[in-house]
This record gives structure tokens, sequence and C-alpha cells, in this order.
């Protein structure tokens, strides 16, 4: 075991990715010579050369659009955008191009793309640098989505997308970049699709991904206190979903609490819900609850901002509401 950041363990897997196979490359604004804007490529541009650590200009359709051509000429490209709010400037290239080839040319053309875009709040950097977006891509059909919570999964599940002929986006918490975790030297294979069990109980089920699968740890280990077993999902794979393992966990304890931070509206927690009343509805002691942010968007002051993201505390009280107990 060793302890290891979220940013290193990123960036070995990145170099990992890069030592074994010469068709992946990197893309991105200031990944080379200045490390990333959270220093996750650092010393990549030193190892592997500025043909692999390609610099990019401020444009991120530009890149994206490179990316996808690669990808369809046989390599393997990892596009960084430094804060997930400018994908919005990429949509055309990831939605209108990378996410059809498949659908258009068959087995004439892949995308082996991997979009890593950096998200969440937390670090009051305002309404315009703390977005996610993943409801916007899980709509999008040909698109992959996955956000980890744990330290491993990171290099896990970046190595199954990198592996993977469709086009993915990965999503990384900025929160998550400093956190310590201990990993294995030797990190199992996950595949795509695939949610992962944080910690098992019997009487309420809270499916969460990225950093709100780390609030809801902490909730759930405050609830053991009062003597509630909470079971807490990491979804980590927003599109595939594993509903094989939300089912059986929601079927078994009767609760279901999402947890997203984005806004509500039209949310990923919205559609996991809709699809947990669909499989379960007869199962269910209590009605499905959502707890997410509020529809606006992310406060730069640091009180307010901290009162709109859902946090433990807040993922504790509507435990506690659905398990029909009052303080």
């Amino acid at each position: 075991m060793k302890t290891i950041t979220g940013a290193a363990m990123l960036r070995d897997a990145l170099a990992a990715e890069l030592q074994a196979d010469s068709a992946v490359m990197l893309m991105g604004e200031d990944i080379g010579v200045y490390g990333g804007a959270f220093g996750v490529t650092r010393g990549l541009l030193e190892r592997f050369g500025p043909r692999r650590i390609i610099e990019t200009p401020i444009s991120e359709n530009g890149v994206v659009g490179m990316a996808v051509g690669a990808a369809i000429g046989g390599c393997r490209p990892i596009v960084e955008i430094m804060f997930a709010d400018f994908v919005t400037l990429a949509m055309d290239p990831l939605v209108n191009q990378a996410a059809k080839l498949r659908y258009v040319l068959g087995r004439q053309a892949s995308c082996p793309l991997v979009v890593r875009l950096v998200t969440g709040g937390g670090r009051c950097y305002g309404p315009t640098h703390s977005q996610g977006f993943a409801a916007w891509f899980i709509h999008i059909p040909g698109i992959k989505v996955v956000a980890p919570s744990s330290i491993a999964d990171h290099a896990c599940l970046l190595h199954a997308a990198v592996r993977d002929p469709n086009p993915v986006v990965f999503l990384e918490h900025k929160r998550l970049y400093a956190r310590r975790e201990p990993v294995p030297s030797d990190l199992p294979d996950i595949a795509l699709g695939t949610a992962r069990t944080v910690c098992r109980g019997d009487d309420i089920t809270i499916l969460a991904w990225s950093w709100m699968a780390v609030e809801a740890a902490m909730a759930a280990e405050r609830l053991a206190a009062r003597d509630i077993a909470a079971e807490v999902i990491d979804v980590r794979s927003l599109q595939p979903l594993d509903m094989a393992t939300i089912t059986e966990s929601v079927q078994r304890t009767g609760r279901a609490l999402i947890v997203d931070e984005a806004p509500g509206n039209g949310g990923v927690a919205a559609e996991i819900g809709c699809r947990v009343f669909e499989t379960s509805h007869e199962y269910l002691e209590a009605p499905i609850r959502r707890l997410t942010a509020p529809d606006i968007p992310v406060p730069a002051s640091p009180p307010m901002e901290q009162l709109a993201l859902p946090d433990a505390t807040a993922i504790e009280q509507a435990a506690f509401a659905l398990m029909g107990t009052l303080q």
C-alpha cells in the first residue's frame, strides 16, 4: 500500500498509459511546461516529449476537433479541459462528431477519445468555474461518462476509459486532487458500467458519485453511530449505469437517497431516481429522495457556496427524514 493524492494518482496513470501504448497522446492548454492548471501533467513533457504531450492554443473547440481527427486516425488522445465549464466551447465536435461516428460509419471507424473535465465546487471559483455538466453528456448516445471518487479509481477508470473504443467523458473533481488515500500496489481492472459499494447496510441506500460519494461515506459513519446502517454506492459510471448493483441494494434496504452536487432540475439524480422507481417501486418503504444543489449558479462567496452544495451534514439529515427519524 502507498498513500497518494488524486493528482499524483492521475499523473502516474497517464504516464503508465503513455508508456504502454505509443498511440496515446495528451492534448490541452498549459499541460506541458506549466504542468496543467492543477499540476496533474507536471513532468510528463520532460518524460515523453512534445510529440506526445501537445500544448494547444486556447481553443477548446479546436483541441477537441483535432483530438477527434487523431482518434479516427488511430491515436488514443486524452484531452484535458482545465475547467469543465469550458467544454461548452467544444460541444460540436464532441456531440456531433465523436459521439456519432460509430453510428454513422459502423466498423469503418472508431473514436477512442478521453476528455478529462475538471469539475465541481468547494474551491470558491464561482459560477463559471465550478460546473460539471454530467447530465448533458449522459443524454448523448455514444458518449460514456465516469466520475471517480476514490483515489485508486482515478487510475482504474482512466485505464478503462483509454482502452474503450468510444469517447469517454472523465469527470475529475478538483477537491479530490489534494485528497490522500492508501492505494494498493496492484490495482484491479474495472469495466466501465460498474458501481462500487463503499460500505454496506440494510436500512437505506445512498447513491452518490465523485466528491458526493466522499461526503456520503462520512454521513454513513455518523448514521451508524445512531444505529442507522446506510449502504453507500459509489455510482462512478454515470453512463452506462450499473443498475444491477443499484437495484439489488435498493430492493434490500427499501429506501433510496440520491446525492448530486449539480442542480436537481433535469439532472443525473432525476434519471437514476426514475430508473430506481421503474425497477424497484414495489420494494420501496419510502419515496425516493434527491439531495442536490439548488437551481442556481454556484456562488463564489465561501459561506454561500457552502450553503448551496450538499455535504455530509445535509446527507445525514436527508437520511433521517427518509427513515422517518426526527432529531
